[in-house]
């Protein structure tokens, strides 16, 4: 019996002088096998998926088809990956069996943001009624809603927007807040914020507790662990808390995150390192007693779209 894959392709090179555009299916009863297989995984246990009868038969399928058609190694190990990937999706489903779950867009359920595409700011008074009516009427179908993080809608065109580097933090904020929950939890994979960057400082610890204000602050100043918008929608709801695990590790306290702590004994509480930093001194005679001189030095900053960290002035 010939080869499908490679009659295919005799196929479309019998058209030589056309570019024919090609629109393929899957192969065989590819899809069939794909529903078998998830059908499967809510049976079985992780150790059993590799060994699956519909996953052998969709990996043997695809990898005799590269055989057939002379395809180099390099193809072949893309063909692997996504193999590998279709594998690893199996093992997600068998972690996630007898949970009833529904997957939905953030914008889907109301984050409206900004039209800043790459670090847009979430528009509360719009998105946390949005969301909280969505996620109620969702309730009532007892599903475990999977939400994507960090992407949400701009308000002016519509547009899918991004929140930003760690911009899930921030989702997970918003939509806790919008649920009005007492506290969010943020799975990471260190025991909460730690006093220093491990990769930098031997015997870091975890913070058991921090303010708003300085979870916000070691944030923004290089903390990796969190977000530096996520503490905003836990400040505005002021009776929720953020509380920051670690997925490997879920018996460690972790680091609780609220309004207010006891800074009676307090010397530091961590020191981050922020690269690429640039300095910059100005001097000038005529800032002597005059006024509007920083304001005509920020507007500079404001016209190129440059955060400033840090200011220290002096006549």
């Amino acid at each position: 019996m010939p080869c499908v894959a490679a009659e295919v392709a005799d196929i479309i090179c019998s058209f030589p002088d056309y570019l024919p555009v090609v629109v393929l299916s899957a192969m065989g009863k590819t899809t069939n096998l794909l529903l078998e297989c998830g059908d499967l995984a809510l049976k079985l246990s992780t150790e059993q998926v590799p060994g699956m009868p519909p996953l052998r038969a969709v990996r043997d399928l695809h990898l005799h088809a590269c055989k057939d058609l002379g395809i180099e190694a390099d193809m072949r190990t893309e063909v692997e990956r996504l193999l590998n990937e279709l594998q690893q999706l199996l093992i997600g489903i068998c972690i996630m069996q007898g949970v009833a779950a529904k997957q939905y867009d953030a914008w889907e359920l109301g984050m409206v943001t900004t039209d800043d595409f790459t670090n847009a700011d979430v528009i509360y008074d719009e998105a946390l009624p949005r969301i909280r009516a969505a996620l109620t009427a969702q309730q009532e179908q007892r599903e475990l809603p999977i939400v994507t993080g960090f992407l949400g809608r701009g308000s002016a065109t519509g547009a899918i927007t991004t929140l930003g580097r760690g911009g899930s933090d921030l989702t997970a904020t918003v939509l806790g807040a919008a649920l009005q929950l007492p506290e969010v939890q943020v799975w990471k994979d260190v025991d909460g914020v730690l006093t220093s960057d491990p990769r930098l400082v031997p015997h870091t610890r975890p913070v058991t507790e921090l303010t708003f204000e300085e979870a916000t602050e070691l944030a923004y100043f290089g903390a990796q662990v969190l977000h530096p918008q996520a503490m905003q929608p836990a400040i505005r709801s002021g009776t929720m808390g953020v509380r920051v695990k670690n997925s490997y590790n879920r018996t460690a306290a972790g680091t609780f995150i609220t309004a207010q702590r006891d800074m009676s004994k307090v010397l530091v509480t961590s020191i981050v390192l922020k690269p690429n930093v640039t300095l910059v001194d100005i001097i000038s005679t005529r800032m002597m007693g005059q006024y509007g001189f920083l304001a005509t030095v920020f507007e500079a900053f404001r016209v190129h779209k440059l955060s400033v960290d840090v200011v220290a002035t002096s006549e």
